[in-house]
């Protein structure tokens, strides 16, 4: 460790704090570089260009934009290949963009005016302009973490403990949890109950009394339990067994209805 601890250093070697300038260092004249002007890719290079020189996007002059952007490329050929394969790509189209011009416009039917070639780099570069801007205006919109920090205060209350809260589904995981023990523990218990066929045949013939048709199923009360539906429907079975009542369904699949059996006059 170097004895000199409390200044900061001006730069690290290997991994080791440097707090002065070695008197041997050799610096070469390209290692520094300045660049004044940033771009993202061809558009930007492209878009730059015509709003510093202040040319109508609409009516481009290919001439003296393409010379403008071959000089950029060429300086960057020689310091980033692959960047400038991108810068390639676009001049190459700057020139056939121009050579088009150059050639007699094609013949069109009257009334129609004729396709110029430099409507698609427009159409690129509005477009492209339209999202550098949107994206600069989010840019400007305060963000977490870089423009502003969350306040976050601690109160300390030692008189007053403050229990954390209790979610919903803790609750419902408890409830869940209480029923799942229930169900270990429970035990099964067997009652006998008493149930009338007789009685039950009384109860649907009542039912029936005054009617002309009665649904099958609203002879039946889900409500009172398995073994009542079952005794009602023995109950029913013994009636129809008896012709005391008759059981009618006017196709398949059709509603079924009970009514009383029709006894004719003597």
């Amino acid at each position: 460790m170097p004895e000199v601890v409390d200044h900061v250093a001006v730069a690290r070697l290997y991994g080791e704090p440097l707090f002065s300038m070695p008197h041997d260092l050799y610096i070469p004249p390209d290692a520094l570089e300045v660049f004044l002007e940033a771009f993202e890719g061809p558009l930007d290079l492209l878009l730059y260009l015509i709003r510093k020189q202040n040319f109508n996007i609409l009516d481009i002059p290919m001439a003296g934009l393409t010379r403008q952007y071959l000089v950029y490329v060429e300086e960057i050929r020689g310091r980033n290949l692959e960047l400038a394969a991108e810068y390639l790509l676009m001049a190459a189209m700057l020139i056939e963009i121009k050579s088009r011009m150059l050639l007699p416009p094609k013949r069109v039917a009257p009334g129609q005016e004729a396709e110029d070639p430099r409507a698609e780099l427009v159409r690129r570069l509005l477009e492209y302009e339209r999202i550098k801007l949107a994206a600069a205006k989010l840019n400007a919109m305060p963000q977490f973490g870089r423009d502003f920090l969350r306040a976050q205060v601690y109160i300390e209350q030692s008189l007053q403990p403050r229990f954390p809260d209790v979610d919903v589904v803790d609750l419902k995981e408890a409830w869940a949890a209480l029923l799942q023990r229930a169900r270990l523990v429970q035990r099964h218990r067997i009652t006998r109950a008493e149930l009338s066929v007789r009685e039950h045949m009384s109860m649907v013939l009542k039912k029936l009394q005054g009617r002309r048709f009665v649904e099958f199923e609203e002879l039946f009360d889900p409500a009172k339990g398995a073994p009542v539906l079952v005794v009602t429907f023995i109950a029913l079975l013994e009636l129809a067994k008896e012709t005391l009542i008759e059981i009618t369904q006017a196709e398949v699949f059709a509603p079924i209805y009970v009514r009383l059996a029709y006894s004719p006059a003597a």
